[in-house]
């Protein structure tokens, strides 16, 4: 098979790395693709947003499958346009897209479906949500209704913070993201990644992962896309992932259909397990980015037929078999970010910090120039590595982190500091 990934960072990595494993696999093409995902597969200049121009290309290489990594290009509707031209696709449609496009969409999702999450308000203008959240008091929670790249979040921890969140919102600091906001209830637990796909009416759980969205130690700092995570999550159980199974994921599944827009791809569910059980705080309709990387070095199956189940409908034919082994990726990013940082510092040392056979490097924002490394974004490296428990994976991603010689990066140094307590207690 020819296939077509569409996408650029860490994720896409992760999804090419496996992808190129299969057996069946004749060419990967991936537009537009780093540094990192050259070295295997060809990358090319394709725009996303011009659907004409991908489905050209498709039929140009005899595509045989496109799998859409990112979540803006699902939103726009480019698997709709590519389904349409009689192409498979692994993705959402636009109107599935809307449980990670709109977090007001998904919430009254919940309240159809009966799915437990965070009490809320849903709002499109500022002062009914002020006065919202004036009742409710806080800890309170401010979300930008669309798309904001992971940083449309904030958890106010006083009753001014998230005042001045929906200032924020309403003044454009996310763009049309924020044209309208949804206050929540904030939530006490802990938080947790669980990975399902559906083919619109079949399901079937992957693995769970715990990401780490502050920028700096401790969870401390603003919120990130990501700054590191592992596989599994300890807190998921068997029990637990039933429960959600249960509770969260089938109930989704048939109110997408019943609403007329089947859900077909990666449902990520963002969890908080409180004392009172599992609650959904998000989903989006994309692998996550670490989580993705922690998964992909997990998996055991060949990757090409589940995702291909999907789009075909036959997910209940296919299985996936995971390493028991744990997983951990550490996240380098540019000193700024999530703020504004500077492009196109070098980068040295990766050979020799990917020299363990347990630990892969996967691209995030990289561009290779004059046969220099360079850095192209906020979030850039991801140091993954497996090993018979967290704490001896978590080694061995920070013993590759220090090889590698970035002045102009950073990282957090607690990546997996749940789960290695949790390993010191047993």
């Amino acid at each position: 098979m020819n296939i077509l990934l569409i996408g650029s960072g860490g994720r896409e990595h992760a999804l090419a790395w496996s992808l190129a494993k299969s057996p069946v696999l004749n060419e990967l093409f991936v537009a537009p693709g780093n540094a990192g995902i050259e070295q295997f597969a060809k990358c090319i200049a394709l725009d996303p947003t011009d659907h004409r121009s991908v489905i050209e290309f498709c039929r140009l290489h005899d595509i045989n499958f496109v799998v859409i990594g990112p979540e803006a290009p699902l939103v726009d509707g480019l698997s709709d346009s590519l389904t349409h031209a009689g192409l498979r696709v692994f993705g959402p449609s636009s109107a599935a897209a809307q449980l990670e496009g709109s977090k007001g969409f998904t919430k009254d999702m919940c309240s159809r479906a009966n799915v437990p999450t965070a009490a809320y308000g849903r709002f499109d203008n500022a002062e009914a949500a002020k006065s919202y959240i004036r009742e409710q008091g806080a800890p309170i929670v401010v979300k930008a209704d669309g798309l904001a790249a992971g940083k449309g979040v904030i958890m106010a921890m006083n009753e001014q913070e998230a005042l001045d969140a929906v200032d924020s919102c309403f003044d454009g600091a996310f763009g049309d993201a924020g044209a309208e906001v949804v206050v929540e209830e904030f939530l006490e637990g802990e938080e947790a990644s669980f990975f399902v796909l559906s083919d619109g009416k079949n399901a079937l759980p992957l693995a769970t992962a715990q990401d780490h969205k502050r920028a700096f130690d401790g969870d401390e700092g603003p919120n990130t896309g990501g700054m590191g995570a592992y596989s599994p999550a300890p807190v998921m159980t068997e029990e637990m992932m039933d429960r959600v199974m249960r509770e969260i994921i089938h109930p989704t599944i048939a109110d997408m259909k019943a609403q007329g827009c089947p859900f077909k791809g990666v449902l990520y569910a963002g969890l908080m397990i409180t004392k009172d059980g599992p609650k959904l705080i998000e989903y989006n309709v994309r692998f996550g980015d670490p989580e993705c990387q922690v998964l992909m070095m997990r998996l055991k199956t060949d990757l090409l037929p589940i995702l291909l189940g999907c789009a075909e409908g036959t997910l209940d034919l296919v299985d996936a078999e995971w390493h028991t082994d744990p997983a951990i990726t550490v996240v380098m990013a540019t000193k700024g970010y999530p703020g504004s940082y500077e492009k196109l510092s070098e980068i040295k040392g990766l050979t020799e910090a990917a020299a363990d056979p347990d630990v892969e490097i996967f691209h995030a924002g990289t561009v290779s120039a004059d046969d220099k490394l360079l850095s192209n974004g906020g979030r850039v490296l991801n140091i993954t590595a497996r090993a018979a428990t967290v704490s001896q994976a978590r080694e061995k991603a920070y013993a590759a982190v220090e090889k590698i010689n970035w002045p102009g990066g950073f990282y957090r140094k607690d990546i997996g500091w749940r789960a290695v307590e949790r390993e010191q207690q047993d």
